[in-house]
């Protein structure tokens, strides 16, 4: 049985998706449920950072990735932290005790407007780390044909690092933007990358827009 022999396989188009994860307004606006209750003070001293990165350069870059995906014709897809029920008690344990919860149906749990999918692009619900864990992103896929996958979004070291894993053991080539991910220090993020170097591709969004031909 043949497999590939490394990770460094460039896209295929009809074997791709484009998957954005926790890009939404809980986890990106400053008047989202994980940072509303947070004084001005601290969100500027421990969450500058973030919030700068965020809207500079990874949403510029996603929007970038998406128009350029959706030109090519591959799979564009998103998961959010949401819950399946209005008090959350489908939630894991880890959502539990950290203070999650994004109630069904909420604004919290809808994509930020930057990035809003269109038609019938699929938006997955999650209510742990991983999209692989409380999905069935699994499933999904493989209807859809789709063995490799391009990963991005919030946080790198957290839900991004979580689907990277999950998703290398599941038998998926991934590929990963790390100019269009974020989290909360340079450190963190560069931390992710290195630790998860070996379970993905790491390619900055204008070399796979350039792969897809759809570099503008």
């Amino acid at each position: 049985m043949s497999y590939p022999k490394t990770r460094q396989i460039p896209l295929d188009r009809e074997r791709a998706a484009l998957l954005f994860i926790d890009v939404q307004n809980f986890s990106v606006r400053r008047d989202g449920g994980e940072f509303k209750d947070i004084p001005d003070e601290e969100i500027a001293g421990a969450y500058g950072y973030y919030f700068d990165r965020l809207h500079k350069l990874a949403l510029p870059n996603m929007q970038k990735l998406q128009r350029g995906f959706r030109k090519a014709g591959i799979e564009v897809m998103y998961t959010t932290i949401e819950s399946l029920t209005l008090d959350g008690r489908d939630r894991g344990l880890d959502y539990k005790i950290t203070g999650f919860n994004v109630p069904k149906g909420s604004r919290d749990g809808k994509v930020v407007d930057e990035i809003a999918p269109e038609g019938d692009e699929i938006v997955l619900p999650k209510s742990s780390s991983s999209v692989f864990v409380s999905t069935h992103i699994d499933y999904v896929l493989r209807n859809l044909g789709v063995s490799q996958i391009v990963l991005c979004g919030v946080l790198t070291d957290q839900c991004v690092e979580s689907a990277v894993r999950d998703a290398c053991d599941l038998n998926y080539l991934v590929t990963l933007a790390p100019d269009a991910c974020a989290t909360y220090t340079q450190e963190r993020h560069d931390n992710s990358l290195r630790a998860i170097a070996g379970y993905c591709r790491q390619v900055n969004t204008d070399d796979l827009l350039a792969e897809i031909g759809q570099l503008d």
